[in-house]
């Protein structure tokens, strides 16, 4: 099987030699060279699949089912909700198969998470809080990433994961949702090394409301002073489980019937007897994305031979994109001079 791979950043380093160790044909070409772009897609290969900056997306993808390939494209799904809504429209039309790169579900530690909140481990599911912060981007060039018009910012760069996940795991969608969107660091060097204003956040806290009645809070930040191990709590009604700096997750369970115990025995017991099992994933050796991408890949893969369309699919890249965009309307920026 063939696939080109158009992206020479996340798609040469992460993409690539996965789809090479599944025993894909790998073409890798750059977006900056419209001519090799041109030849790649009108060359017959069994998946395209796109990891080109946002704003190239909608391009790529609409030439690509125009030749009649299979897609598979990198989040965020798009620069725009109109444009998301373009593309999930056109690849219905196309009847070609159609894959949204949400590849953290498939993580060993997220996945062992979805797992037990299926099984019923902690009962009903019904609230989940996420932080994460990361300086990744404290020092980074002005690009893309820092730049609103052309598709960057921490949202769509990260709330898109954030809120597939939870969509997952709830088995809904976002109602409602607000919050303050940051930029911290508010300016970045260009490559003559004079310094860019920033136009997009880095930085964001939002709420979630989803339409079965959960609700989700994410806080996190991609130019902070300092990286801050990662969290992740879900609540149930019997339990609660926790994935704890992205290398454990702890399940804790609701005690026994405690009726007739004093108030202060039973916060005792809340805070000594509450932990269960407990499930160890120490960092992978390679390329950090590998561990979620060789199951989601190995899952496209089957896709492709069988002709079946699986999801994460360009309907779940669509809801997302349509949650952002509430979010975004819904957001108020602060900038924080860093």
């Amino acid at each position: 099987m063939k696939v080109t791979v158009i992206g020479t950043g996340f798609g040469r380093y992460a993409m690539a030699p996965v789809y090479e160790k599944l025993g894909f044909d790998v073409e890798v070409v750059t977006p900056r060279d419209k001519q090799a772009v041109a030849r790649a897609l009108a060359a017959k290969a069994d998946l395209v699949s796109i990891h080109a900056p946002p704003f190239l997306h909608h391009e790529l993808v609409m030439r690509a089912f125009e030749n009649g390939q299979n897609v598979l494209c990198d989040k965020p799904f798009g620069k725009s909700l109109a444009q998301s809504q373009a593309m999930r429209d056109r690849a219905h039309e196309s009847g070609r198969l159609h894959f949204l790169n949400f590849e953290v579900r498939e993580k060993p530690n997220r996945a062992k998470m979805k797992q037990l909140i299926d099984s019923g481990a902690i009962g009903k599911p019904l609230h989940l809080n996420w932080t994460f912060y990361s300086n990744g981007y404290r020092h980074g060039a002005h690009g893309w990433v820092s730049d609103g018009e052309l598709g960057g910012g921490w949202i769509n760069g990260y709330a898109s994961h954030c809120i597939d996940f939870m969509r997952w795991i709830f088995d809904s969608e976002v109602a409602q949702c607000g919050g303050i969107a940051r930029i911290e660091v508010a300016h970045h060097l260009d490559g003559g090394g004079v310094p860019r204003k920033a136009t997009a956040e880095d930085a964001y806290s939002a709420w979630f409301v989803m339409e079965n009645g959960c609700t989700a809070v994410q806080d996190t930040a991609y130019g902070a002073s300092v990286p801050m191990p990662m969290s992740v709590t879900i609540m149930g009604s019997e339990g609660g489980i926790q994935l704890v700096g992205d290398t454990k997750v702890v399940v804790r369970r609701a005690q026994e019937d405690l009726t007739g115990v004093p108030a202060a025995e039973r916060i005792r017991l809340g805070l000594l007897a509450q932990e269960g099992e407990v499930y160890e994933f120490p960092p992978a050796p390679g390329e950090a994305h590998e561990p979620a991408l060789l199951p989601w890949l190995t899952r496209v893969r089957e896709a492709l031979l069988t002709n079946t369309q699986i999801s994460p699919s360009f309907d779940d890249g669509l809801r997302v994109a349509t949650a952002m965009d509430q979010l975004k309307r819904n957001i108020v920026t602060v900038a924080q001079v860093c």
